[in-house]
């Protein structure tokens, strides 16, 4: 009797042991698989938040930006313009040539009331949708040679918040994941006849 309870215990304890290294395991297979796919998710989130946050600021030192750079030719022939609205003011600037020399600069008066709803406006035409590239990747230097690019900024007391930038080329489209037609269309109805200045430029 006594050999039968020994043998009996003998096949009972590898058993329990096997059963408890297994819910061991899967209890660990659970925890890593939290952290690799929810923690980097919550991470994503709370920069998408932190530039949402930015772009509907309305207090001081608060603005937004548009640049657009034409094709890469002669010194002589280059133009680019530059358009930013913050709650105090709007202004356009073309310019010739690479050192941004100004051929016309209109500023207007703004604001906060007018501001909040411009920047509600870019926040639903999915504005900080993107992912900003880092080093080398958000150079735009020499891209879309032969088309436009389109840098758009956010600001806080004149330094860069962030900066998503496409092009018209179909091989760089950039770190922008919105319209470029839209977005480019908000930033041009904030300044009256913004588009017959800009269309002199022949960019």
């Amino acid at each position: 009797m006594a050999n039968y309870r020994n043998y009996k215990t003998s096949r009972i304890l590898p058993t329990i042991l096997v059963i408890v290294v297994i819910i061991v395991v899967i209890v660990a297979l659970v925890s890593i698989a939290r952290a690799l796919f929810f923690s980097g998710s919550s991470t994503s989130e709370v920069v998408v938040d932190t530039t949402r946050q930015a772009l509907l600021d309305t207090s001081a030192g608060s603005a937004v930006s548009m640049t657009v750079r034409g094709p890469i030719v002669a010194n002589e022939n280059f133009r680019s313009y530059r358009i930013e609205v913050s709650p105090n003011g709007r202004q356009l600037q073309t310019y010739s040539g690479y050192l941004d020399q100004v051929l016309s600069d209109d500023t207007l008066p703004n604001n906060t009331a007018a501001y909040d709803q411009f920047v509600h406006a870019l926040d639903l035409a999915n504005y900080t949708k993107g992912v900003q590239f880092a080093d080398d990747k958000n150079d735009v230097r020499g891209i879309c040679a032969t088309g436009r690019v389109y840098e758009f900024r956010i600001l806080k007391d004149n330094a860069p918040v962030e900066m998503l930038w496409t092009s018209s080329c179909k091989g760089s489209t950039g770190s922008l994941q919105a319209s470029v037609e839209q977005i480019s269309a908000l930033y041009t109805n904030q300044i009256p006849n913004a588009n017959s200045v800009i269309r002199k430029l022949a960019l």
